[in-house]
């Protein structure tokens, strides 16, 4: 599968998801965790899809997978938490948390603040 064509199934599933075709998405996304197993975005959109139609245990295998491909992502540790928040696993819930929340505020280091904005003149 080339990387265009990976692009369009995960697009396409996005919109066949947005129009409430969920079954036709999750195939889509499928088939593009199949030709291309190592595509973190397929797994990742895989695993919210299942999420929200609380199917826990394919959302959590998805989510496994897209994370071992990049376990320092703040969206995949994001998912993680709340697929295990809703399994009743608090602590591992949390754990996922906390390391989305430290990745947050190291994107936010990272961008330094906006300078103050000049006084005005009256």
């Amino acid at each position: 599968m080339t990387a265009d064509e990976l692009q369009t199934l995960i697009d396409d599933a996005a919109f066949d998801y947005s129009m409430g075709e969920t079954a036709t998405a999750i195939d889509k996304l499928t088939r593009a965790t199949a030709g291309a197993p190592d595509s973190f975005e397929a797994w990742h959109a895989l695993a919210e899809i299942h999420f929200s139609q609380r199917q826990l245990d394919a959302a959590l295998a998805a989510a496994e997978r897209g994370h071992a491909l990049r376990p320092n992502d703040l969206f995949i540790n994001t998912t993680l938490s709340r697929i295990w928040m809703e399994r009743g696993d608090k602590p591992t819930a949390e754990r996922y948390g906390a390391q989305a929340r430290m990745l947050s505020w190291h994107e936010e280091l990272k961008t330094p603040p906006s300078p103050p904005a000049p006084p005005s003149a009256s």
